[in-house]
């Protein structure tokens, strides 16, 4: 936990805390504050209370910008690599060299247990601290906070679900560190169906997002709940889960057999949100991650997010090596797999003839999200052009540390491309970590409903929406270069590859190829690819693709991580995932 990060929680919580410690203090509130202190009764203001949940918030939920030793979740997927020399922790996670004794970067299992107690210690003692304090609608401010505990508990178990299957439910007990506890493993319907519940018995309880204010920006709201309900159902229903088990008959891995109707209260929460009006797109898409959500920014569109403040580590960190006046370490390389699959700014894929595409000039005429999720060459940035050819500037060969695939990350970045002052600078920029937004809603709900029924007017519409919020050209029919009367396989993919470009490097590829059960096929296809550019004497460049690097996934033992090996060991009733 940095000291900004720090100070601007404590001014999140000013709202309700009437002082916030101005030293930053390196033991967590959670340890210092007591259960006997922070739940006293005659703590009318809910003071240390309110400092228990918000240690709580603060451990469990995840900045997760660069957060996998450094670099993003998605670069152990197919969409990039990290530019790091040496064996990575997502190199690792994306080659497989990983075991039950050496998990793999992402493993949080650990933490995510020690955050439940936290939330369930203050879900049972909240309710004797008297807590005066009342929300804009004159309902109970400690309900909300109860509640706001429990979501931060279904949310940590979500992330044990799909990283784990099922795994122990503990309830509203409260086990002690050194209690040698022998507990089973809950199945993974059980898990889902504890989730799904909890989000439904608090969201009325929750803060609307019109509630949030100044004094309350970052709380969790009602619309964050109907999210995870959402979120949690989608993977429910999805491949890997339903009828895909991967051991079959083992109700810990997912369900015995396919059942078309998980589809339905999938697409049915995300159409509550989306029904509700609480939420709309952004017009920009660059603006949806540099602007505080509404009413306190003007975002619309973010729903549940991790407050990290204004700063500058996403350029410091990703932004392409040469602007050694500004920093960039270019720790995020983006691979061809994904810069071929964003269309033209006609909708139309550029392996489609009537595309325009050209190879020659690949980037020209392409669906404006590229340019705002990639630096490619020619990109501009700080006042000049990105040089990705070899021996350009942001290419320079050598030790520096710099793009292995002749792309950096541009998104989540401020406006820095022209920037007035000389020698050209970074500005603290909004990066809070976004991880439920509507169009995410949007393109959650295309995907169930056209599972559940095939493609309809709604599918086609949340498609046209996203692609004309990007700036792709409607065209003379006013389809957005979309087939018309596209079969359910069909759409299927266009879904798939939407929700790629759409919300790249916000932690969904890595666990769509697995819940859509794909990812044995997408890592062990050809190398992860790049672009090696040559700029010859008379100016011209020249475009060759190469391999960067042979993801691997060992099919289908990798689908779950594997359950820690000390787990196991003290607790015969654990019993480990298939394969490992």
């Amino acid at each position: 936990m940095n000291r900004i990060y720090h100070l601007i929680v404590c001014m999140f919580v000013m709202g309700v805390v009437s002082s916030c410690s101005k030293t930053y203090e390196s033991v967590p509130l959670g340890q210092q504050v007591t259960p006997d202190l922070a739940f006293d009764p005659r703590d009318s203001l809910g003071k240390n209370a309110m400092s228990y949940l918000l240690n709580t918030y603060l451990m469990s939920l995840q900045n997760a910008h660069n957060r996998i030793g450094g670099n993003y979740l998605d670069a152990a997927s197919d969409d990039a690599v990290s530019s790091a020399s040496g064996l990575p922790a997502v190199q690792a996670m994306a080659t497989g060299a990983y075991t039950s004794t050496n998990t793999s970067g992402d493993d949080n299992w650990a933490n995510s247990y020690t955050n439940i107690r936290s939330a369930t210690v203050f879900i049972v003692n909240i309710n004797q601290v008297p807590m005066l304090e009342k929300l804009p609608n004159g309902q109970s401010a400690r309900s909300a906070y109860r509640s706001e505990a429990r979501f931060l508990r279904a949310w940590l178990y979500f992330g044990l679900l799909k990283r784990y299957g099922g795994v122990p439910l503990l309830g509203d007990s409260i086990r002690q560190l050194t209690d040698n506890a022998q507990l089973p493993r809950n199945t993974f319907e059980e898990c889902v169906r504890y989730i799904v519940s909890e989000c439904d018995n608090i969201k009325d309880s929750l803060r609307t997002a019109a509630m949030v204010n100044g004094s309350t920006y970052g709380r969790i709201t009602r619309g964050a709940a109907m999210a995870l309900k959402a979120e949690v159902l989608l993977f429910a229903a999805s491949p890997l889960y339903n009828g895909g088990n991967i051991d079959n008959g083992n109700p810990l891995t997912g369900y015995a057999s396919y059942d078309i109707n998980r589809w339905k209260p999938a697409a049915d929460a995300a159409k509550d949100i989306i029904v509700g009006g609480e939420y709309k797109l952004m017009p920009v898409f660059r603006d949806v991650f540099t602007t505080q959500a509404a009413p306190v920014g003007t975002n619309t569109e973010t729903i549940f997010w991790v407050q990290v403040g204004t700063n500058t580590d996403v350029e410091k960190n990703n932004a392409p090596a040469g602007y050694t006046s500004a920093g960039g370490k270019g720790i995020t390389s983006p691979t061809q797999n994904l810069v071929d699959v964003f269309p033209t700014d006609s909708g139309y894929a550029i392996t489609d003839p009537v595309s325009g595409y050209h190879p020659g000039q690949p980037y020209d005429h392409r669906d404006p999200r590229l340019g705002q999720t990639v630096f490619y060459n020619g990109s501009l940035w700080l006042n000049r052009a990105v040089q990705t050819y070899d021996g350009g500037l942001d290419k320079p060969g050598g030790t520096v540390q710099q793009t292995k695939t002749g792309y950096y990350m541009r998104k989540f970045m401020g406006a820095f491309e022209s920037v007035p002052a000389n020698p050209p600078s970074y500005s603290n920029t909004v990066h809070d970590f976004v991880h439920f937004r509507y169009a995410g809603v949007l393109l959650a709900y295309a995907e169930a409903a056209n599972e559940f029924s095939g493609p309809s007017a709604d599918v086609y519409n949340v498609l046209y929406a996203l692609r004309q919020r990007a700036g792709i050209f409607p065209g003379p029919d006013n389809h957005y270069g979309l087939k018309q009367g596209m079969t359910q396989a069909e759409m299927r993919d266009v879904i798939r590859n939407e929700r790629r470009i759409e919300l790249a490097f916000e932690e969904h590829r890595y666990w769509d190829l697995r819940r859509w059960k794909i990812a044995a096929d997408v890592y062990n296809a050809a190398p992860l690819g790049g672009m090696d550019i040559q700029l010859s004497s008379s100016g011209q460049l020249f475009y060759n693709p190469i391999p960067v690097l042979q993801a691997h996934f060992r099919d289908p033992q990798m689908y779950f991580y594997p359950i820690p090996y000390n787990e196991v060991v003290r607790n015969p009733r654990m019993k480990q995932n298939p394969l490992w």
